[in-house]
């Protein structure tokens, strides 16, 4: 009876403000056969540093974070910020 864990990045999807959420997967199987699978998903946005990801999560990131979706992202943040101040 062999156990075995598969670890995939399974999903990738693009969102508003150039917002990346990245999706994975860690399945169970037993002898061959399906047992479980759980997921983890996390949230990178157009400034954050990605050295980290995958290489694939990174392409993703790099295609769509142009410099106008970055300027946009900044300018997002900036009118957030000024929405807060009383």
């Amino acid at each position: 009876m062999a156990l075995t864990e598969k670890i995939a990045i399974d999903r990738i999807e693009i969102v508003d403000m150039g917002i990346v959420q990245v999706r994975r997967c860690t399945t169970i199987e037993r002898d061959g056969k399906f047992v479980s699978n759980s997921f983890h998903r996390w949230v990178l946005k157009p400034d954050m540093d990605i050295s980290d990801q995958e290489q694939k999560v990174q392409d993703i990131c790099n295609a769509a974070w142009t410099p106008e979706v970055k300027a946009a992202y900044e300018a997002f943040k900036v009118e957030q910020v000024a929405r807060l101040k009383p």
